[in-house]
């Protein structure tokens, strides 16, 4: 690999495909040129190193930043708030994942996500059934039309957001996904700022809602995570907006693409449509193939060494910049057998979508769901729906992959 390739990546105009690069990053596993980042781009690579205790996922333990292209984008996002357990080593880690976890998901909230899935249900009738008021059914933008807005009222429902302020909450993630798709013609001052005035304004109204629930608790995320006092104490005010600011961010990124990306490979595949739209229970492994085909994360930037460690032959010192090409690793062909082709009927997807180990995705169960859910009502709801721009335009974000628009047409909406 020479340090262009990883140059090529990053480059915007390789965005609606980059697996051609990929597909050169592995004939070396591991790699590095000059001062830049060791590129990790095989799946058992770097499947053993998501699950290695000596690997670090707090930025503050990389020793130098030179040389990595994504370096300078990670420091315009950072913001007053503490890491969030994403970003942090255990015990610290740990600690505030299992408090997260307690009112989200097993053992202690075991329903949670699946007494959501009428909610979600209603939800996505809604957006649908609205599709074609704005605009007609000549030129839907499927991204601001239901991609986006379908995950923002999703994490408002989950954190107890009241449904008057669900409108502020979707303005901000979008001003949120802005930063993080830095147009290269823009002031990085001006869009540094626009960045932080909205997350401290999200910061100030998530820390009134965390005291209203603290005097008057619900059954939402929010007053669970404001009130609760486990084997673990309580989360402070600081760290709880911490949490609610990933839930949001992350979680909603994430989704975002996963469905985008998802519906996008379904129309460049009409005989894969057409069976989901016959039969919605494929929805289960149309998702897992959509998550190793095109993730929604394409590679984790924010990994270094706690000591030297080697891999595949190649020593990485303490402390250096790491990158380990997610959706690299699910097209491995030492892996996957014809790793480039979309099969739902694969019999083994363990990919790499969700990440793994300790740091492997805190909302998958919810994102999966959102994900079926979405994608099989738009099979069987959307007749003839068709993309009028292949490839469509991509956001700029080389990390979170996706659309920025997905315009389609359509010859009408089933009820």
């Amino acid at each position: 690999m020479t340090q262009a390739i990883l140059r090529e990546i990053i480059d915007y105009a390789n965005r609606a495909d980059p697996y051609p690069l990929y597909e050169e990053l592995r004939k070396t596993p591991v790699a590095q040129d000059g001062d830049g980042p060791y590129v990790v781009s095989t799946y058992y690579e770097i499947q053993s190193l998501l699950h290695d205790p000596r690997i670090s996922s707090d930025r503050r333990n990389v020793s130098s930043t030179a040389g990595d292209p994504l370096a300078q984008a990670e420091e315009d996002g950072e913001t007053a708030l503490p890491p969030a357990f994403l970003g942090l080593d255990p015990p610290e880690h740990d600690r505030l994942r299992r408090m997260a976890n307690r009112p989200f998901g097993p053992p202690h909230s075991p329903h949670r996500v699946h007494d959501m899935r009428g909610e979600l249900g209603g939800i996505v009738s809604g957006l649908i059934d609205g599709i074609a008021a704005k605009d007609g059914l000549d030129r839907i933008d499927l991204v601001d039309r239901f991609s986006y807005p379908f995950p923002v009222s999703v994490i408002c429902r989950l954190l107890g957001v009241p449904p008057e302020d669900e409108p502020r909450f979707h303005v901000w993630a979008d001003t949120l996904a802005a930063g993080l798709d830095p147009d290269p013609d823009a002031d990085p001052s001006q869009r540094h700022k626009g960045s932080q005035d909205t997350r401290l304004e999200l910061g100030m109204y998530l820390a009134g809602l965390i005291e209203e629930r603290r005097k008057s608790p619900g059954d939402d995320m929010l007053s669970h995570l404001a009130t609760a006092d486990g084997p673990d104490g309580t989360m402070t005010t600081m760290e709880i907006l911490s949490t609610s600011a990933l839930l949001l961010i992350a979680g909603h990124e994430t989704t975002v693409n996963l469905i985008t990306n998802g519906m996008l490979t379904l129309l460049r595949h009409p005989e894969v449509l057409q069976r989901l739209r016959e039969d919605p229970g494929l929805a289960v492994p149309v998702v897992e193939e959509l998550l190793r085909y095109e993730p929604p994360v394409q590679l984790l930037p924010q990994r270094s060494p706690l000591t030297e460690i080697e891999i595949a032959g190649v020593t990485i010192p303490k402390g250096a910049s790491l990158w380990l090409i997610l959706a690299s690793g699910n097209r491995d062909p030492k892996r996957f057998e014809n790793p480039d082709r979309f099969d739902p009927d694969r019999k083994d997807i363990q990919h790499l979508g969700l990440g793994s180990g300790i740091h492997s995705c805190f909302g998958a169960p919810l994102a999966r769901l959102e994900a079926q859910l979405a994608l099989s009502e738009l099979a069987r709801r959307l007749e003839n729906p068709r993309l009028l721009e292949d490839p469509p335009p991509y956001r700029q974000n080389a990390v979170l992959r996706g659309p920025r628009h997905l315009p389609i047409a359509c010859d009408g909406i089933r009820p």
